[in-house]
């Protein structure tokens, strides 16, 4: 039997570690912290086609969107009525532009993704009101994105991680990597620990934006970095926002490599009755402290959307860090420089919804067996990542 060390018990870790044990591996997840303690945790639970351009990652983006609807069933099935939904809902996205500018470069960015089989639908102003009835007048174009969709993260990690604990999978929290353990071929043989040592076949980072910091430990380095965001959450209202809406400048905000502050209009209502609001993007480390700058931005932004937010009131803001690559790409796959070392990280914002088809194509590769996706746009050695890969240093050798 294949033994696999998994560190991190976010939702890629979580997904990971569901679908190796229901194929008969025996699975160890270790995380410093909690289940969706990191990135999951401070996520809107976004499943998006909408926001992603023809090639690998919206391909990725569209063979995940066909098994969430699966998952579902099987985890609603399998966990039963008493476990919380994981609120998977198909509510579908609409992207606005706001000016004269904006518009062509919407409709001609929907045209390109249609070309790649998305489901991307032009509205006519009367469309978009009868859609979002409280949305601006002042709307220049909008496509709607039936195929977007929403889960609740922290639920579906957990349940992933239930489902993966009924096939014999084993998660530890509060468990720190201090470093790696090698024969003395060379081969990663397991990860030292908090705890004491945890041997395994492949080690499987899934630490999002501290996977960097795994990888230094285990002699191996990723270049992931932390990209801060940050989201209001209005109290409960009536129900007004019926799909994701958001700006069209979001797109150029996921796909750019500046450092310094992008905000775009995104807006959503949850089951719960609340607003979220945001989005940032910023790298600034791992610096978490409130920055009132940022939100006022993000607030004033919402409004060009939906000016009825004007009389909101706002009941908390929280942020995270997404893991952030520099070719914008996630990295699925072993490590060439490494043998026996994995990576499932580098999703950035997409990570909830990646979640699933990520687990499959690690899946494939570790334990045999094949996909609908061609994974090669995420191996580590791919041409783009080239630049910034090096080794410092190797792990400890048994």
């Amino acid at each position: 039997m294949t033994r696999i060390v998994i560190v991190g018990a976010g939702i890629v870790g979580a997904a990971c570690a569901r679908i190796l044990a229901r194929r008969g591996a025996e699975v160890v997840v270790l995380d410093r912290s909690a289940a969706a303690g990191g990135t999951s945790g401070s996520g809107e639970g976004n499943l998006l086609v909408s926001d992603k351009g023809p090639g690998p990652e919206l391909d990725l983006a569209r063979y995940a969107s066909r098994l969430w609807p699966v998952v579902t069933a099987e985890l609603s099935a399998e966990l039963g009525p008493t476990f919380p939904s994981i609120e998977f809902e198909r509510k579908g996205g609409i992207v606005v532009a706001t000016t004269e500018a904006g518009a062509q470069p919407l409709l001609d960015f929907a045209a390109a993704q249609r070309a790649a089989g998305v489901d991307a639908r032009p509205l006519t102003e009367d469309e978009l009101l009868a859609a979002e009835p409280s949305i601006t007048r002042s709307s220049t174009a909008a496509v709607h994105y039936p195929e977007d969709a929403q889960v609740q993260p922290v639920i579906a990690t957990e349940a992933l991680l239930a489902s993966a604990r009924r096939a014999g999978a084993v998660v530890r929290t509060g468990v720190t990597v201090t470093g790696g353990v090698r024969s003395a071929t060379g081969r990663l043989t397991g990860v030292r620990t908090s705890v004491g040592d945890v041997s395994g076949d492949a080690v499987l980072v899934c630490a999002g934006p501290w996977s960097a910091e795994l990888g230094d430990l285990l002699g191996a380095p990723v270049p992931v970095r932390p990209r801060r965001g940050m989201v209001l959450v209005t109290t409960r209202m009536p129900h007004r926002v019926h799909h994701k809406v958001y700006d069209g400048d979001y797109f150029g905000a996921t796909q750019s490599s500046d450092a310094s502050l992008q905000t775009s209009s995104v807006v959503e209502s949850t089951a719960a009755g609340t607003v979220l609001i945001g989005s940032s993007r910023q790298q600034i480390g791992f610096d978490a402290r409130l920055d009132v700058d940022v939100l006022r931005e993000v607030a004033a932004k919402s409004l060009r959307l939906f000016p009825f937010l004007r009389d909101a009131s706002v009941m908390r803001s929280y942020g995270g860090f997404r893991p952030y690559m520099p070719d914008h790409l996630p990295v699925i796959g072993p490590d060439h420089r490494v043998d026996g070392l994995w990576h499932a990280t580098g999703h950035e914002g997409a990570g909830i919804g990646l979640a699933l088809a990520t687990a499959e194509l690690i899946s494939a590769r570790l334990l045999g067996g094949s996909t609908d996706l061609d994974d090669a746009p995420f191996q580590l050695d791919r041409p783009g990542l080239a630049p910034h890969l090096r080794v410092d240093r190797p792990a400890e050798v048994a």
